[in-house]
């Protein structure tokens, strides 16, 4: 797959997901932390932090730096993940959804990395 496709496919998956995180916010308290402090400022600036990383990826002379705020982003999502199983622990089947998503991380932060890389 060449970059510019890895990068468009990425800006849109992510503006989808940060309208959804703004739009929708409630949906991911429960996910975030209790270490954390409250929920929704996590929730919120997540979703702003999508919405600029895929602008970033959307436009050719800023897509090297939106592969790096990607792959910062995705790693930076790992604990709500951590979380989601920690909160599904005693139901078995949203467990397993939940861990069932961390292995996903992966080829993003593959895909990621190789915008930013450029190649």
């Amino acid at each position: 797959m060449r970059d510019d496709v890895r990068a468009l496919t990425m800006a849109g998956a992510l503006t989808a997901t940060g309208v959804f995180h703004l739009a929708r916010p409630q949906t991911y308290d429960w996910m975030i932390p209790p270490e954390l402090g409250a929920a929704r400022p996590w929730v919120v600036g997540s979703g702003v932090a999508e919405l600029v990383t895929a602008a970033l990826l959307a436009v050719p002379a800023t897509r090297r730096a939106g592969g790096w705020a990607a792959v910062g982003l995705l790693v930076g999502v790992l604990p709500a993940h951590a979380q989601t199983v920690r909160a599904t622990r005693h139901r078995p089947g949203k467990l397993a959804v939940a861990v069932a998503r961390i292995p996903f991380q992966v080829p993003m932060i593959t895909t990621a990395l190789r915008v930013a890389r450029g190649g």
